[in-house]
């Protein structure tokens, strides 16, 4: 198999658990908090295939890494979303409270899991499998810890409908968090419209390597030291 191919098979397994364990995970939080929601509808389901969104999960994510492949010859960067699990807050026992756990259940999912990758690169590096099929595990889990952490951080932005502004709306005084969720419709095209259009008002700033530098960065050394990898 050529190297990109072996990269592009990687990145795209990487991604497509990291999303999945990440939506799934908001269903199943919403189930034991009382919301039946995810589960009625057929979603709370490890199945990738019940959270694919054409172009979150599959166009997006496959030109970001063609566009990576074709240029620098790695994967540096990946970005993508999922079909959103219905979650009716309402049904929560707790609906304002609920919904901080319910929103925050995807990023935790992501961020131990990248731990859970992190400490699976010891068995990996200690010599006992195959050089070939060393090589192309060690390259998956280290995109696997690199999906997760993108996937999480990019999704604890404090503006609704990312989690991070779920969380935020619910932490708020409800006076000023419910008109905040209220922008939830707006939202996501405010971040979009920030990843894309700040480094044309500011030449030279990029939102998303400022994440990478500020965020990403730091979160992988964190994982990678809480796994007992030396890191300098």
């Amino acid at each position: 198999m050529p190297d990109w191919l072996t990269e592009l098979v990687t990145a795209i397994a990487a991604s497509v658990l990291a999303i999945t364990l990440h939506e799934a995970a908001h269903g199943y939080a919403a189930l034991a908090l009382g919301d039946p929601t995810a589960k009625e509808a057929g979603r709370l389901s490890l199945n990738p295939l019940r959270h694919v969104d054409p172009l979150g999960t599959l166009i997006v994510p496959g030109v970001l890494l063609l566009t990576q492949l074709l240029t620098i010859g790695r994967v540096e960067v990946m970005f993508g979303w999922a079909k959103p699990v219905p979650v009716n807050i309402l049904r929560l026992r707790n609906p304002r409270f609920g919904m901080v756990a319910v929103a925050a259940a995807g990023p935790a999912v992501n961020i131990a899991l990248a731990l859970a990758a992190a400490f699976l690169l010891h068995p990996v590096q200690a010599g006992l499998l195959p050089d070939a099929v060393a090589v192309v595990l060690f390259r998956f889990l280290l995109l696997l810890i690199l999906a997760n952490l993108v996937l999480g951080l990019f999704n604890l932005i404090p503006l609704p409908p990312m989690d991070g502004g779920r969380i935020l709306g619910g932490l708020l005084p409800p006076s000023i968090g419910i008109p905040f969720l209220r922008l939830d419709r707006f939202g996501l095209l405010f971040v979009v419209l920030i990843l894309f259009l700040a480094p044309q008002i500011v030449p030279g700033w990029s939102p998303m390597q400022w994440l990478l530098d500020y965020a990403v960065t730091p979160a992988i050394r964190l994982v990678l030291l809480a796994a007992g990898h030396p890191v300098q």
